[in-house]
């Protein structure tokens, strides 16, 4: 893993324990406060700076923690917000519940409460989206998908109108149009990396994204004179949503890996 501080320039132990991939920065701040960190042989205090060619070493009793954290794949129906509740409307995270446990779950775990304790959204899904949203107690697993260098595929399903036109759009839509939408348009006044849109079929569109600005899809659609009318994201690097259905979720398994 290349470091994203200089090599005599000395970083905070949170931010270098998660950019070797141990944990989140939150799970280390936890981890140093219980004593769990040792640098160059020492116990770590809160706030030690160290340098690349520290060594860290960490307490098994961490990794016995890390174990028996989940990430949950959710099919989020529309009407749910990703995060927190806000408007009335309720966060995803209150579906997640054994009601609501895929019987065909493949991984064959079971659902307790304490499954729910610092369970948080990696990414969002817009309220009136459905498809694959990722929760996870587990820091690594938000890192690799949302974190500040994450180049993680999204794959999305997208049905448009083209102005008044909502029968075989594909057949009106310029294919200079459907060039921009692979790369040339800008959100926020920047410019958005490169996507893969191709059509499925007449109506609907695929997008795949390495990004995810806020309601990005739609703003995109915007710009070029589409209209979304529907939205539904079916992977997230290698996992996909497959048959699971609308308002159940199911564990990532153990060998499974984005």
């Amino acid at each position: 893993m290349t470091d994203a501080s200089p090599a005599n320039e000395p970083s905070r132990l949170n931010k270098r324990m998660a950019e070797l991939g141990l944990c989140s920065r939150r799970e280390a701040d936890d981890w140093i406060e219980r004593g769990w960190v040792k640098v160059n042989g020492q116990v770590a205090p809160m706030g030690l700076k160290v340098l690349p060619q520290d060594r860290i070493e960490v307490d098994k009793k961490a990794q016995g923690q890390q174990a028996t954290q989940v990430t949950i794949l959710l099919h989020k129906p529309m009407g749910y917000v990703s995060g927190q509740a806000e408007d009335g409307h309720a966060p995803a995270a209150t579906l997640i519940g054994a009601r609501t446990h895929w019987r065909d779950d493949p991984s064959r775990m079971r659902f307790s409460p304490q499954q729910l304790r610092g369970l948080a959204p990696a990414g969002r899904l817009d309220i009136d989206s459905v498809g694959l949203l990722v929760l996870t107690q587990d820091g690594r697993v938000a890192r690799q998908l949302i974190g500040e260098d994450s180049g993680m595929e999204k794959e999305y399903l997208v049905r448009v109108q083209f102005g008044d036109i909502a029968s075989n759009p594909q057949a009106s839509f310029p294919p200079q149009q459907l060039a921009r939408l692979r790369h040339g348009l800008s959100l926020d006044g920047k410019p958005l990396k490169p996507a893969q849109v191709d059509w499925q079929n007449p109506e609907q569109l695929r997008f795949v994204l390495t990004e995810g600005k806020k309601r990005q899809i739609r703003r995109m659609c915007e710009l070029v004179g589409l209209k979304v009318v529907g939205l539904k994201r079916i992977r997230i690097g290698r996992v996909v949503l497959g048959n699971l259905p609308v308002g159940q979720w199911r564990y990532l398994g153990p060998h499974e890996k984005f």
